[in-house]
Order: C-alpha cells, then sequence, then structure tokens
C-alpha cells in the first residue's frame, strides 16, 4: 500500500504539473517528505491523507490504488439496489431489506460517496413510503406541508445527516447536487425553509445547466443533439412544475383552470415529438393523463375523464413495449438524433395504472376517488389493464 500510495502522489503531482516543494507547502510538510513518500520509504501522516486526496481532485480510495475488486464489490451492491426500483414502486416491502445491504455495504467501504448518496436516497424515499408526505391547505387554499407529522421521520432525519456531510466534503460533483436535491426536499418538509433556500441557491440557474452548456459549447449535429436533449428534459421538468402550482393552491381546482394546463402540458410533448415518436416521453404522458382524468371528474366531465384514462393506458402499453434496454433514436427534426434506452425493470406502467390513478396525490378529495371507482366504466378499464 505504500508503494502504491507513493506512485499515486507523484503521478498525480506529475499530471498537475506541480513540483515537490509547492505541495509540500499546502500540506505543511517539508520537500524532504514529500520525496520520500514518492520514492517509498515513508508515507503520510493519516492526517493529511484527505487534504492530499482533495488537492489532486481525486478521492482517498482512489489515492491508495486499491484494486479492481473493491469497485466491483461496490457495482455490485449499487446494481442490487438499482434492481429494487423504489422510486417507480408505491410500495415498502423493499425498505427494510435495501437499507440493510447499503449499510452492509458502507460498515465493509466506510465513507464511500457511491453507496452513502445511495443510502439517503433510500432513506428519502423509505421516508415517504413509511410515515407518507403530508400537506394541508390554509384557509386561503395555500399548501403547506405538515411539519408536526414529518418530523417523527426517522428515516428522514438519517438521510439528513448523510447529505450534510457528502455536500461539503464529496468529490463527485453529481452526488453534491443529489445531496442538495434531497437536503432541500426534506428541510421544506420539516419546515427549515431557509435551510431549504441556503442549498437550493448553490444550484445553478436553468440556463447554466449541464444541457444547456453543452449546446453552447457544440457544432453542428453534435450541437442539435444537445438542443434535443435539453428540450425534453425542459418538457418534463416543465410539466411537473406545471402539476405542482396547481396543487398549491387548491382554489385552481374549483375552476377548469387545470384541465386547460394539464391539456398544455401533454401538447408540449407532442409539440416537441411531433412525428408520434414519443419514446421514453410516453411514460410523462401517463402520469399527466391520470391526473387529467382526476381534475375531468372533479369537475363532472365523466366520459373525459374517461377518455383520459385510456390515454393513459394506450400511453402505459407502449412504454413497457420500449422497456426492452434496446437503443433507440428519437426522430422528430426538433430531437433527432436523441438516444434513450428504456431499462427492462421500468415495465409494468400498465398493471399498475389503478393503483397509481390519479398519480398526484392533491388536492385531497376521497370523494372524487370514490365516485370514479364506483362506476362500471372504472371496472372496465381496471380489467383492460389487466389484459
Amino acid at each position: 500500500m505504500e508503494l502504491a500510495l507513493g506512485q499515486k502522489i507523484r503521478s498525480y503531482r506529475r499530471r498537475d504539473g506541480r513540483t515537490q516543494e509547492e505541495l509540500a507547502e499546502v500540506l505543511g510538510v517539508t520537500s524532504q517528505a514529500v520525496s520520500r513518500w514518492e520514492a517509498s520509504r515513508g508515507y503520510p501522516d493519516m492526517e493529511l491523507i484527505p487534504a492530499i486526496a482533495n488537492y489532486f481532485k481525486t478521492t482517498i480510495d482512489d489515492l491508495f490504488g486499491y484494486d479492481n475488486d473493491r469497485e466491483e464489490k461496490i457495482n455490485a451492491i449499487v446494481k442490487k439496489v438499482n434492481e429494487y426500483s423504489i422510486k417507480s414502486r408505491s410500495d415498502d416491502g423493499w425498505v427494510d431489506e435495501c437499507l440493510s445491504l447499503l449499510r452492509e455495504g458502507l460498515a465493509e467501504f466506510p465513507r464511500n460517496e457511491r453507496l452513502m448518496i445511495l443510502l439517503a436516497d433510500a432513506l428519502c424515499e423509505g421516508g415517504y413510503r413509511r410515515f407518507q408526505e403530508a400537506s394541508s391547505y390554509d384557509e386561503n387554499g395555500y399548501l403547506h406541508s405538515r411539519v408536526e407529522h414529518h418530523k417523527s421521520n426517522e428515516y428522514w432525519a438519517e438521510a439528513i445527516k448523510i447529505c450534510e456531510y457528502l455536500v461539503p466534503n464529496a468529490f463527485d460533483n453529481a452526488i453534491v447536487t443529489d445531496a442538495i436535491r434531497i437536503l432541500v426536499m426534506l428541510y421544506h418538509n420539516l419546515g427549515e425553509n431557509e435551510k431549504a433556500k441556503t442549498f437550493a441557491k448553490q444550484m445553478p440557474e436553468m440556463k447554466n445547466c449541464r444541457e444547456a452548456l453543452l449546446a453552447s459549447a457544440s457544432e453542428g449535429r453534435e450541437k442539435t443533439v444537445y438542443f434535443g436533449e435539453y428540450l425534453l428534459m425542459s418538457a418534463r421538468a416543465f410539466a411537473n412544475q406545471i402539476v405542482q402550482a396547481l396543487m398549491a393552491n387548491r382554489n385552481h381546482f374549483a375552476t377548469d383552470l387545470p384541465i386547460k394546463k394539464i391539456k398544455g402540458a401533454i401538447a408540449l410533448f407532442h409539440l416537441i415529438c411531433d412525428d408520434g415518436n414519443l419514446g421514453g416521453c410516453h411514460g410523462d404522458l401517463v402520469q399527466l393523463y391520470l391526473y387529467l382524468s382526476f381534475s375531468e371528474w372533479m369537475r363532472g366531465y365523466r366520459d373525459d375523464a374517461f377518455s383520459s384514462l385510456y390515454e393513459a393506458l394506450k400511453n402505459a402499453r407502449v412504454f413497457d413495449a420500449l422497456c426492452d434496454g434496446k437503443e433507440r433514436t428519437y426522430t422528430a427534426p426538433l430531437v433527432s438524433g436523441v438516444k434513450y434506452r428504456l431499462d427492462p425493470s421500468k415495465r409494468g406502467v400498465v398493471e399498475k395504472l389503478p393503483d397509481d390513478w390519479p398519480f398526484w396525490r392533491l388536492p385531497c378529495d376521497p370523494q372524487t376517488e370514490k365516485e370514479i371507482k364506483s362506476d362500471p366504466r372504472w371496472t372496465e378499464w381496471v380489467k383492460r389493464t389487466k389484459e
């Protein structure tokens, strides 16, 4: 291990064009000490290792030159966790087993960033399954998180601790971004909105996101592909925010506004993918049509509500058929050349439709659910999802 460490330090120092004296000054040691490390006649004190790794923008694991066996074990854990498909499930049967797997992994590989962010994410999702996110509307119809209900959520408390560590210490920017996403969401649920805003402000503006900058940095056909990826990402974010904005004020649902806006979000996907090749966007349309049916039923448009349910079913069938792991390409002019691949683990949207309806759960209206499910057409629609 000493030999590998010395070689790594020398390799990274030369890669970055640094002298032994420069490294020594940063670490507060002598250049002779650095020389001894690189010659494998000694090694740094353990408290210097994080500083050395940070100086060379690498990880402690890589600095010590651990072999591929370690990475293979971590990859196996990550693969197993991904197989739980926790984001697409509504049950909590996976929680204990998944968390146990990640804790065992971290016991073997302490402070591994990949496993830590996976654990934080699993705790976040597990907290939703076990405690449920609770919100209510105030007297003016505005939505608020039910803080007292959330304070007892020990899953979220642990997730926050992990993410609070990762934000200043993780080397992978993607992991830092994911940790901030979790912190913003959970601090908001716990009523600590100023903390949530502080972390949110650390993120770049939408115009400076990766997809937009990649398009700006490219030329020719590559530029059009990056623009296509940006458009698809923006459409998904826009549709989600439309629904969230509707739910933020219960008074919206006393009018036809939600119906008009959800239809507009649906139309946006068809505007971008105007040749009918919607690819992975069929999954987004499933969610929107389910919620559209809910909104239509609330307003008394019963036939329209069932038309939307069948549109959701149609899109779900297409989406499931595409979940075969094969790489495909969008063909509409604005997204031509953008590739996508839908993992087989995402298949099964059709059979989950009745349980997922209305997908977004606000505003709370059990009467609407009771009414639509007592309609004979609901039974027929559910039957069709089992075919």
